[in-house]
Formats: C-alpha cells, structure tokens, sequence
C-alpha cells in the first residue's frame, strides 16, 4: 500500500507540471495587455508600463516566466496578483466558500441521486423506475442557470425558504440551494449511473448463485450487488467533485457567491496570469489527491482489488 501510495505521488508531479504549464500558456496567449483599465479612461504611461511589466516578468519569455512562478510554488508561495495582493491571501476564503459549496453539491448527489439510483434499478420496469428516469432525463436537458434562476424565484423570493443570495461568509444553510443547483446536474448522472449498474449486477450469476444458496434478495443486493454497482459510482464522484470546484462558476455568479469560479473569471478578464494559473494550480491538486482516495477506496468496495 505505502509504495502504491508513493508511486501515485510521483506520477502526480509530471501530470501537475504539465496541466500549469498548459494553463500558464493558454492565459499569457490571450489577446490585450494586463495594463490596460489601471490608470482609469486614460491610457497608462509609457514609465507606468514598463514598471508594471518588470515588476511581474512580463519581458521574460514564457519559460522564463513559468520557470520562476514554478520556483515559488515550490516553496510554498503562490505569488501575488497584478494587484499586487498576496493570491494564497485571495484564494484562502474563497476556496473554503467553494468547498463547502461542492461538499453540499456532493452530499446532495449522494443522498438523492444514490437512494433514486437503487429504488429505480431494483424495481425496473416499474412506476419508480420510469419516474426517475424522465426526471433525469428532464434535468440533463435544462441547462444549469435556467435551474437556478427559477429555484432562486421560487424557493427564494415566492416562498422564501432560502436566502436569494449568499452572504460574504455564507454559512451552510446560505448554500443550501446554491449547492443543489450545483449538484443537479451530476445528481441526475449519478441516478443513472448506479441504475445501469445495478441493473446489471442483479443479472450476474454471483447474485443469483448467492440467493440460490439461501441468501435473501435484499441481502444479495446489500451485500454483493450494490457494493459492486458502487464502484463507477464513486469513480464519477471523485472525478466531479474537482468538476465542481472548477465548474462552480454559473452558481457562483447566480447566488453572488464570491467563490473560486469567478475568481478564476476575473482574472482570465484582467489577463492576471498569476492570479489564474495559481488558482487552477489548487485545483489541479485536489483533484489529483481526491482520485488517490478514490483509488484506496476500491478496496474497501472489492476485496479482489489489491494496491500491494
């Protein structure tokens, strides 16, 4: 286990190395000047731009740049935006906000999408079955800004069960709504998901030998059924919950949620290089630490799955 660990760590290093890179050079190929808009209507000074570029190496070619943005990142420094404030200071609250709000999103596609998941695929066929999956397919259809519009009219400003939009330190019952909105989508996927898998592993031989054998069909599914119709299902949550960290940004600008979506936004608008490839930089960590858990968790799912 602990040199399965570690040969995943190292193979981390290469996939982060490339996706900043990926990231550092998409953002400084943009179009426009990360000066322009700073001195207000008039244009900046031809001393103004030329300390500006200096100050944040924008006259060193791109490896230079991302050589010495990589050489902070390995001490721990994430650099400072062209505002000159700190980014770990920007990302420090808005990444908390964001994660809780992708927890919430999470849990909700747990809770609901799971439980649907199983009623539909052990009662196949059945009224269960057919209503979730048109109330699937309905919320694959509808696009996530038209969800969260109508949710926050109805349940925020006709019923007012909600708040309409976050605070600055939003609490948990603020993101409520924000995180199922987020959720809905993947809510859906996950339903369908553990359905198709279901389906099929109640089909298996190994279900049907184990019921033959005496085993009650509800255990034959608690036991053997569903513990195997939970691996992809896993697999899609660990992989979604870095898409909805990244992905956060529609729910963000609708709840005026001051998250990492539209920080990332901001800063791909003001061309603020550092700012961008830092925050995407967090991103890709999560989610390349999420996938090791995903990946120690198959063995607890399937014993026959062995990381020795």
């Amino acid at each position: 286990m602990t040199k399965y660990v570690i040969r995943r760590i190292l193979q981390m290093i290469p996939v982060l190395i490339g996706a900043t890179f990926l990231i550092f050079a998409m953002v400084f190929a943009l179009p426009g000047d990360p000066t322009e808009g700073k001195c207000g209507e008039r244009p900046c000074s031809a001393a103004y731009v030329e300390k500006f570029r200096a100050e944040h190496n924008l006259n060193d070619p791109l490896v230079v740049q991302y050589g010495k943005y990589m050489g902070k990142l390995a001490k721990g420094d994430l650099g400072k935006n062209f505002y000159d404030m700190p980014v770990a200071q920007d990302l420090s609250s808005r990444y908390l906000v964001t994660t809780k709000l992708a927890a919430i999103a999470i849990l909700f596609e747990i809770v609901i999408g799971l439980v649907a998941g199983v009623l539909a695929g052990i009662r196949k066929g059945k009224f269960i079955d057919n209503l979730v999956m048109v109330s699937t397919l309905v919320a694959i259809s509808i696009p996530s800004f038209v969800i969260g519009s109508t949710l926050q009219y109805l349940l925020g400003v006709r019923f007012r069960w909600f708040p309409v939009t976050a605070a600055n330190n939003p609490t948990l019952y603020d993101l409520i709504l924000p995180g199922f909105v987020l959720g809905s989508l993947s809510i859906a996927y996950v339903a369908r998901l553990m359905r198709t898998n279901l389906v099929e592993n109640l089909r298996a031989d190994y279900v049907r030998t184990a019921i033959s054998k005496g085993l009650t069909r509800q255990r034959a599914i608690g036991l053997h059924a569903m513990r195997n119709s939970l691996i992809p299902v896993i697999t899609f949550l660990g992989a979604d919950f870095g898409g909805l960290l990244g992905g956060a940004i529609i729910t963000e600008r609708i709840f005026n949620i001051r998250g990492v979506g539209g920080y990332i936004f901001t800063g791909i608008h003001n061309r603020d290089g550092i700012a961008v490839v830092s925050a995407v930089t967090m991103l890709v960590l999560v989610f390349l630490v999420v996938n090791l858990l995903i990946d120690l968790l198959y063995g607890l799912l399937d014993p026959r799955i062995s990381h020795d």
